[in-house]
């Protein structure tokens, strides 16, 4: 019994390394949960949008027509909003003063979804908005549709996500306007 005792770890070790190698699948699993290669690539994926989500035809309402790909190699506040949106229409103020502040070290895109273009030209004229809004005309992957408005994407050179926010927030508070300084260095 007392070699039990002492030795409890060492058996429970031994065991599972020979369950390691000896049972493939079983192996397989242990090895891809260790090293992780599996999650480091999956986990990269769900960060980081690639050229096919970035590959949406813009039409704009208060700034030239663009493609979301011109804008891949900057840093971007990407929001999807609607004039129909409560929340959208509060945090509006916010975004024009973060506009106004970082517009330079930034590209703003602001996408009107499920909207008519005289509503949203009304919206920003009414409210003496001029943040680039723009109407998508091609589909958005699974992965950039939200599923809530609005939701915002502060996204870093080449995609990856730097900061998501479903719903409204205060983006002129200090604590933005820090973040969007330190990620634009």
């Amino acid at each position: 019994m007392n070699f039990l005792k002492k030795n409890i770890f060492y058996l429970i070790l031994t065991a599972f390394m020979i369950a390691v190698f000896a049972i493939p699948k079983f192996g397989d699993f242990v090895r891809g949960q260790i090293l992780m290669s599996p999650s480091i690539s999956k986990v990269e994926s769900e960060i980081t949008f690639s050229d096919s989500d970035y590959n949406i035809a813009l039409k704009g309402i208060n700034v030239p027509d663009a493609n979301l790909k011109d804008f891949k190699n900057e840093t971007v506040f990407l929001n999807f909003w609607g004039t129909w949106c409560p929340p959208c229409r509060a945090e509006w103020p916010t975004i024009q003063k973060l506009y106004d502040a970082k517009n330079g070290k930034m590209k703003f895109v602001l996408i009107a979804m499920q909207d008519k273009e005289e509503d949203i030209r009304k919206f920003l004229k009414e409210n003496n908005y001029n943040v680039p809004v723009y109407v998508a005309q091609s589909p958005l992957t699974e992965k950039l549709l939200p599923s809530v408005f609005p939701t915002t994407y502060i996204l870093a050179k080449g995609g990856r996500i730097l900061q998501k926010e479903d719903g409204s927030k205060d983006w002129n508070s200090k604590n933005v306007l820090d973040f969007i300084d330190n990620v634009t260095k």
